[in-house]
């Protein structure tokens, strides 16, 4: 890949932790920026060659207005290396976490002119059946949706979809819920089989652990702060959906090209977390496509707007929120047009 490409990483890891030391080893190899964001966590004196690192410090000194405004100790610290990573030129991120680790094929370059199968029906589609004929369905599924019959792929193999953002599944713990992780078997292992493309109007939440991010999709990378963390990027990708519905852009998933080795958690806390998502995903979806959004990617900034008031006008997301995606918004606008 050329240096346009950063991957882009969260951590309160130490500079001596393996994943990472692999990831800015690999990213050297492969000629990409690799960008670290701590928090108030993180451990001191951080210090790994090939890997850019923001320090709490350091992000209060970037000249970017949200950086002043992101709380501490919130995975949303990833906006802080979203922005740098424009600011250095990307033109792709993708995003992963530090307890997922590289397929050989992760490396292999990536372009969002793509030839796939199209699942299109106009609703919820576990997206996780088309790669397993076991049971399984990704984290912030609606629980209302789990039986739905899955519906067969039309082959568009022939047809070319503009798919700026793109979702690679990982194998051995996957992204799944709490409600899967105590009542069913792990680790558990995707089929390889061709990309999926999901049709405008059908829907299946994605993640931050593994994610390719191109240009024209960057404003849709903001990740709220103000609400449950098991759901931040899952209303994220909520909102990112319609936006790409208003313009026939395309959410796409792919073969695993990562496996998880997946960090200490509480699954009680996890399940906790995730009662926002299990009691009102289907009834979020519902609502954001209710929304009167404008076509255009000139519109982009006032239908994410237009989201995050909804969301924070049905008190999903606390109204501490808008100011920051204000500062995002600005932000943006200048380091996409300079």
């Amino acid at each position: 890949m050329h240096q346009t490409t950063s991957l882009v990483i969260t951590s309160i890891q130490g500079s001596e932790n393996a994943v990472l030391k692999d990831y800015a080893r690999l990213c050297g190899e492969n000629n990409m920026y690799f960008i670290v964001a701590g928090d108030t966590k993180s451990a001191a004196g951080f210090k790994l060659p090939g890997c850019e690192y923001l320090s709490i410090e350091t992000q209060a000194a970037l000249p970017f207005n949200l950086t002043k405004l992101l709380p501490h100790k919130n995975y949303a610290k990833k906006n802080a290396a979203y922005l740098q990573a424009i600011k250095k030129g990307s033109t792709v991120i993708i995003e992963t976490d530090d307890d997922n680790l590289p397929f050989d094929n992760f490396w292999d370059s990536r372009n969002s002119e793509i030839n796939s199968d199209l699942a299109d029906s106009g609703t919820w589609i576990n997206i996780y059946r088309y790669f397993s004929k076991t049971f399984i369905w990704p984290r912030g599924f609606s629980l209302k949706h789990l039986k739905d019959p899955l519906i067969g792929l039309q082959n568009q193999n022939q047809l070319s979809f503009f798919s700026p953002i793109q979702q690679g599944l990982v194998d051995e713990n996957p992204d799944v819920d709490a409600i899967y992780r105590l009542s069913m078997e792990l680790p558990f292992y995707f089929e390889k089989r061709p990309t999926v493309v999901l049709g405008n109007g059908s829907i299946c939440p994605f993640n931050s652990q593994n994610t390719t991010w191109f240009k024209k999709a960057f404003p849709l990378l903001y990740l709220p702060s103000y609400c449950s963390f098991r759901m931040c990027d899952i209303w994220r990708s909520f909102i990112a959906q319609r936006i790409l519905w208003a313009n026939d852009w395309h959410l796409s998933f792919h073969a695993s090209n990562a496996y998880q080795q997946r960090n200490a958690h509480d699954l009680i806390h996890d399940f906790e977390e995730e009662i926002s998502g299990y009691l009102h995903n289907h009834v979020i979806v519902e609502e954001l496509k209710n929304l009167d959004l404008r076509s255009g990617e000139m519109h982009i900034y006032e239908n994410l707007r237009a989201c995050y008031v909804l969301l924070t006008d049905k008190n999903y997301i606390d109204k501490k929120e808008l100011p920051l995606l204000e500062a995002w918004i600005s932000d943006l606008q200048i380091l996409l047009n300079s």
